[in-house]
């Protein structure tokens, strides 16, 4: 009897003597993916203002000879390299002068080389005092003159040749055309607008900041664009950094703000000019509760993070994290967390050890 009971408690001290096996095994045992500690961490510590990008090469190109319009190349959102024709005017009366300037600067010239010979006899024959002083200075002076105007002639030759020169209006820089005021017929002036257009090779942000974050914009002068509030929760936004931060050094005079331009890398194809964006200027450092952003797991209105205790166990944690990446691809902690706990660093494995965990333990519940 006594045996009887002896060996029906068996079963139950053998499964009882093995949970803390269990236990132990699966503390020993490696998961199948790397963990981080939440940990603080100094940060930079910043300041968002609203900011539009602008293209710093944006220019409206005026005629600069007066004609007709008689062929348009281009038109809006057409990309032109530098030096492309942008339009032709008619210059049947430019080639006219051109040619009438050309002919008086020859007869010009022809005069001169007159003037010189006459010069070169005269003082030959004035050496030996066959003529008088008179007729020397006389010579000498027309020979003065007649250089004046071929010095004339081929200025206005020079300005003809501009003039025709200016009837193919070409592209002053690589860009787009973003606006064209005027069509194929009209009559242009010298300081006609033709053309609008800017280059989206070199681009810049344009915001204010208060008197109160200033003295440490100016001092830091680091900066960077997103399109969207990197403080505010949401899907995370790469930030670009600003190449270079000028601060203008007067505040304007009726918001008492201080004027910024960032400029950005070149060839940035997220960007274009006109667009509002958000301008995030560092104004210092701040302790902050960090963690990884590959840990952090997005589900529908869900977010989340695999916690793994120190028993190896992996748990599903709901939390709040800022939007804002920090240097090393990190994240802060806004609720949910504290510093010390692990997170997983491969939730999809994170997610598979869970499940297996929770299926082990219900088998468990069901053998006792």
């Amino acid at each position: 009897m006594i045996r009887s009971s002896a060996m029906a408690a068996l079963p139950w001290l053998i499964v009882f003597s093995s949970i803390p096996v269990l236990s132990a095994a699966a503390r020993a045992a490696d998961l199948p993916f790397e963990t981080a500690a939440v940990s603080e961490q100094s940060v930079a510590e910043v300041y968002v203002a609203d900011a539009v990008i602008e293209a710093v090469n944006r220019a409206t190109i005026a005629s600069e000879t007066s004609g007709r319009i008689e062929e348009i190349y281009v038109d809006v959102d057409d990309e032109v390299a530098k030096g492309d024709v942008l339009l032709r005017f008619s210059d049947k009366e430019q080639r006219a002068r051109l040619a009438q300037a050309e002919a008086k600067q020859r007869e010009a010239e022809a005069r001169l080389r007159e003037a010189e010979v006459e010069y070169e006899r005269v003082k030959k024959v004035f050496a030996r005092k066959l003529v008088s002083q008179a007729a020397l200075d006389k010579a000498s002076a027309n020979l003065k003159a007649t250089r004046q105007r071929v010095s004339a002639a081929r200025a206005s030759a020079k300005q003809a040749r501009e003039q025709l020169n200016y009837t193919v209006v070409r592209a002053p820089y690589a860009g787009i055309v973003v606006e064209r005021h005027v069509e194929v017929g009209e009559m242009a002036r010298p300081g006609t607008p033709l053309m609008t257009g800017f280059s989206l090779e070199h681009l810049r942000a344009s915001a204010s900041v208060p008197q109160s974050v200033m003295s440490a914009v100016r001092k830091i002068r680091k900066a960077s664009i997103s399109l969207r509030d990197p403080l505010q929760p949401g899907e995370r936004i790469a930030e670009v950094a600003a190449q270079k931060v000028t601060v203008y050094p007067y505040a304007d005079e009726k918001t008492h703000d201080f004027k910024v331009r960032l400029q950005l890398p070149q060839n940035h194809a997220i960007y274009y000019p006109g667009m509002f964006v958000k301008a995030v200027f560092e104004v210092g450092s701040v302790q902050k509760l960090l963690l990884p952003a590959e840990a952090v797991v997005h589900r529908s209105e869900v977010t989340a993070v695999y916690v793994v205790d120190e028993n190896e166990r992996v748990s599903f944690r709901q939390v709040r994290v800022g939007g804002r990446l920090v240097e090393g691809g990190q994240l802060e902690a806004l609720a949910g967390l504290t510093a010390g706990e692990r997170v997983a660093l491969d939730p999809v494995h994170a997610g598979v050890v869970l499940k297996e965990q929770r299926s082990g333990g219900a088998q468990r519940g069901s053998a006792q």
